[in-house]
């Protein structure tokens, strides 16, 4: 230990010499780009806090992403002012963390800002500890100078060195085992739950900033389709028509915007990620099939083909692209009004215009539909952006990321036979990459050999996936592997009835809270009960019952707060319906299988000589040849097991 802090002091002390600091020999693309900011950063580690010891330093951790716009603001005031670098570097070890890196980190640390700040927290996040790790000030983007809603970095910074540490309840950053109960929760309770977060006139969740929450729409879908209610389905596909026809879609390249910063849907944070077009493309082909309404299909077409544009290389996908172009947000994505009203000229398309961006307009529809004329329209705007610069675009390769898209290009191979070989490309291409001699890897850059371990929600998103990709093509294999990498996952993150976000000295519990992305435990515990189902595993059945045990309390107070736990917790409630038969027959009849109106169901390749048997986990309740009749009679038993 003692030679690995006085080796890291050295390399600190050669970097500054330089002009560099040690995150020059990172390979994170954020970490990158703090490598000449006059701050001696370091990356993480656990040495970091013994070398503050010895230095008599506090420790600064700095939490962000490459394609963060508020990330760019506070470098470019702070941490490229020498001033202000020279107090951080007298009194501060100052660590950057790209939280795409270490997910299980950043959730760690917002989690800790919501419990002492009573609010959400965002990036930057800035944390100040003393080399004990006990907490000294936490905040978001501190500002150089006081600011009337906040103190300035100019002064916080000398009272923090000099002994300043925020008052907080230490119980309340405890985190404990839940208690475990039999959970009380219904669907009726969960139903009203979603009903009461959602935003009745401009369709989204809660009344402010609107983010795409793909899970919790997942959830009111899948409500939808067990209670029958039309209110439920409405304001699902009203939400879906919104956040398409507005402004977070791009209506000229296609795909999502990170979140919206208003109530309406109007203004996006300008930042594309790969988990929001991954996790809302089977959204839209679900509601695609369900109304055949065509602007659903040309979404999830779209989007795939920005993705595949933009964040696609040797059959490995990027992270994300970034909000800002020649330090100006939203540059690349905004138009003037005279190239608005030039294209609208040409190709007679109409609409209300009015720049809502600066001085610009960025394009946000009030219709549910595209209107005549939109395709030339999107054409000659298309050649106005042909001039401009793309934003930064993150080139980490992400595990987790890269299989949430694999799994939407499963899905959208419902709508288009080609997603289905081109997710089979993409799979095989992440597992050659990420998976060496038994370990499975977080992320790496392109032609970087990855080292950073697999973490839970690696594993988690990874086995979704194979899932996924067996229901396409039936082939064994997905489900071998899907099994193998959920044995590791158990070996590596499950101690004691609990799941950790990381198999390392962190000890971080899995939450189920879907912040950016879907759970890790909650996507875990949905992939081990689709397992016991197709494998008819009690083994499996067991672990799912022990990882939901321990989510039910918070999913019984949380309820639809937490959707995709509440979805495991439904999935088993109201049971998986596996539906076997012929390869053949399944294949044949893929698409009618998709539209049998109830939300867990499977398909599973069996020697029934072209019979098609419906079962739950422990009896199959139905029998026959005739698709319509077993569909019948899962729409039946579905009603049955609701009442």
């Amino acid at each position: 230990m003692k030679r690995i802090i006085i080796s890291l002091i050295f390399v600190i002390s050669l970097n500054a010499q330089n002009g560099v600091n040690s995150l020059s020999e990172e390979t994170s693309p954020y970490l990158i780009q703090h490598a000449t900011n006059p701050i001696n950063w370091v990356a993480y580690s656990d040495e970091v806090f013994a070398i503050a010891k010895r230095e008599n330093k506090k420790v600064f951790l700095s939490i962000g992403y490459s394609t963060c716009h508020w990330c760019h603001v506070m470098a470019k005031e702070s941490f490229e002012n020498k001033k202000i670098s020279k107090i951080f570097n007298k009194n501060f070890i100052c660590v950057k963390i790209d939280k795409e890196e270490m997910p299980h980190l950043d959730i760690y640390y917002q989690e800790l800002h919501k419990k002492v700040k009573n609010r959400v927290g965002g990036w930057p996040l800035s944390v100040f500890l003393n080399d004990k790790k006990e907490l000294l000030f936490i905040g978001t983007y501190i500002p150089l100078a006081k600011k009337v809603y906040h103190e300035g970095l100019d002064t916080l910074l000398e009272k923090i060195a000099n002994g300043y540490k925020i008052e907080y309840k230490e119980e309340l950053i405890k985190i404990k085992r839940l208690k475990t109960s039999k959970a009380k929760i219904t669907i009726e309770s969960l139903s009203l739950s979603i009903l009461k977060e959602y935003d009745d006139v401009y369709s989204g969740f809660g009344r402010g900033k609107k983010f795409p929450e793909a899970s919790k729409l997942s959830l009111m879908m899948d409500l939808a389709l067990l209670t029958k209610n039309k209110k439920l389905q409405t304001n699902a596909l009203n939400m879906l028509d919104a956040m398409a026809m507005r402004g977070l879609y791009d209506h000229i390249d296609g795909g999502f915007f990170r979140y919206s910063v208003d109530a309406a849907w109007e203004i996006p944070h300008f930042e594309k990620m790969l988990y929001n077009q991954a996790e809302l493309i089977p959204l839209y082909v679900r509601a695609y099939l369900l109304t055949n309404k065509h602007l659903y299909k040309d979404v999830v077409e779209e989007t795939i083909k920005m993705v595949k544009k933009r964040f696609s290389k040797n059959n490995l996908f990027y992270s994300a692209s970034d909000a800002d172009t020649n330090h100006k947000e939203g540059e690349y994505f905004v138009f003037t009004t005279s190239q608005i009203q030039k294209a609208k000229k040409q190709s007679g398309f109409e609409f209300e215009e009015f720049t809502n961006f600066n001085d610009y307009i960025h394009l946000s529809f009030e219709d549910d539909k595209r209107n005549k004329g939109f395709k030339k329209f999107r054409s000659e705007l298309k050649k106005v952006r042909a001039k401009k610069i793309y934003p930064f675009i993150d080139k980490k390769i992400n595990t987790a990321w890269n299989a949430m898209m694999i799994e939407a290009l499963f899905k959208a191979s419902i709508i288009d036979n080609k997603y289905a070989k081109k997710g089979t490309e993409h799979l095989e291409a992440l597992l050659e990459f990420m998976h060496k001699r038994g370990e499975l890897y977080h992320q790496s850059i392109m032609g970087v050999k990855p080292k950073q371990l697999g973490l839970l929600e690696d594993y988690s998103f990874l086995i979704s996936a194979l899932i996924a990709g067996y229901e396409v093509d039936y082939d064994e294999h997905k489900l071998v592997k899907a099994e193998y990498f959920l044995a590791q996952a158990k070996h590596r993150f499950y101690k004691d009835g609990i799941w950790y976000l990381s198999n390392d000295k962190l000890d971080i519990k899995a939450d189920m809270n879907d912040k950016y992305y879907t759970s890790a435990l909650a996507k875990m515990t949905q992939n081990i009960i689709r397992l016991a189902s197709l494998k008819s595993s009690f083994r499996y059945e067991k672990l799912a019952l022990e990882t939901l045990e321990y989510q039910n309390d918070k999913i019984e107070k949380e309820l639809s707060k937490v959707p995709a736990s509440a979805i495991a917790f439904l999935m088993q409630k109201q049971k998986v319906v596996t539906l076997k038969n012929s390869k053949e027959i399944l294949l044949q009849d893929k698409r009618k299988i998709k539209k049998i109106s109830y939300p867990y169901i499977l398909s599973k390749k069996d020697k029934t000589k072209g019979n098609y048997l419906a079962c739950t986990m422990r009896s199959c309740f139905a029998s026959t040849p005739n698709f319509y009749e077993i569909k019948d009679k899962i729409q039946a038993y579905n009603i049955k097991v609701y009442k």
